[in-house]
């Protein structure tokens, strides 16, 4: 194992609503989105053997101060859980939110940036981070096979928020998708007990 080195409408009395700003529109995840996702993603864990019973599915078109962290059961057919999830934050401040709403992209070593793309989540480790647990990540696509080389895992980081932060973002980190502590509480016991090794997909 190696190392994580990471990473509303306002009204006025006897006054017409004011309209907010496009920012202060929160935005709401797209269930067909979802839906589509998760049908893809089924067939292709079907095709390469991973887990059947769940997938975690991240859509980063989403402002991070919204949850865009989501669990699929398959066999539900439905989402299990949804959470807050850090994305890389470039060349801005660590751990602010300067691209809360405009996060980039990059499967380059020191781009300090997410990846998009499918993941195997499989190996469980120890993280310096959060409640000290870490999955490795192992990039499918061309735009995440670094994913490796640059220590992006999934782990939690104790400035994760478990509710919505909205108009604010999730703190950003170097490139791994973070989750609150008690994310991490909930989604690490599923991942333990999967015989079958577990999809990620990022998309945005």
């Amino acid at each position: 194992m190696f190392l994580l080195v990471s990473c509303k409408q306002k009204t006025n009395s006897g006054t017409a609503p004011v309209l907010g700003t496009a920012e202060e529109i929160r935005p709401v995840a797209d269930s067909v989105k979802i839906l589509k996702k998760a049908e893809e993603a089924l067939e292709f864990c079907k095709k390469k053997n991973f887990s059947t019973d769940f997938c975690l599915l991240i859509d980063m078109g989403l402002h991070s101060g919204v949850k865009r962290f989501f669990v699929w059961d398959f066999k539900k057919n439905k989402v299990a859980g949804k959470y807050l999830v850090g994305h890389g934050c470039g060349n801005d401040p660590w751990s602010k939110d300067g691209s809360k709403n405009r996060p980039q992209f990059s499967n380059v070593d020191g781009s300090h940036l997410s990846s998009l793309g499918k993941y195997k989540i499989q190996e469980r480790g120890y993280s310096d981070w959060g409640i000290h647990v870490k999955y490795l990540m192992h990039g499918l696509e061309g735009t995440n096979s670094n994913a490796l080389k640059r220590s992006i895992v999934f782990h939690s980081w104790n400035l994760m928020s478990d509710e919505e932060v909205f108009p604010k973002g999730s703190p950003e980190g170097w490139g791994c998708p973070t989750v609150s502590n008690n994310a991490m509480k909930e989604i690490d016991p599923m991942l333990q007990k999967s015989g079958k090794p577990v999809l990620m997909w990022i998309y945005n």
